[in-house]
């Protein structure tokens, strides 16, 4: 599959694409989604920049988009087709949010959605509203 990636210091020329293997079958709680799009928002632009340092190699794009492929050992929210979207702070369940705390944030503390497959937790996502593809 084919991945961006950002090299450090950062820069919009420091952009890479390449290949890398698919994820693979995701785990107990997990959910494997084909991503179709993602969304280049303020933070993502701060962090492809090197306003917001990230580590080299860090795949950007905080916001993805797409069709869950397979589910999990346990997880139900989910089926096999449900158009869904990422969660910009994965972690943040309920409660007060964390604000400023970007360490769990895809595209800035872990690798964001600028692939085309990705396993990540069943609660990184919620279903993507109807009537939108």
């Amino acid at each position: 599959m084919q991945v961006v990636t950002l090299r450090s210091p950062g820069g919009l020329d420091r952009l890479e694409v390449s290949d890398r293997e698919a994820p693979g079958e995701p785990g107990p709680g997990e959910i494997r989604v084909r991503l179709h799009a993602s969304s280049l928002n303020f933070h993502d632009y701060l962090v492809v920049t090197g306003t917001m340092p990230a580590e080299d190699g860090r795949i950007p794009m905080s916001d993805g988009a797409g069709v869950v492929e397979t589910v999990g050992e346990g997880v139900e929210e989910f089926a096999v087709g449900d158009a869904v979207v990422s969660t910009f702070f994965p972690y943040w369940l309920d409660g007060p949010a964390r604000v400023g705390d970007f360490k769990t944030t895809p595209g800035d503390g872990v690798d964001g959605y600028a692939l085309e497959q990705v396993v990540r937790p069943a609660t990184w996502f919620t279903h993507a509203p109807q009537g939108y593809s």
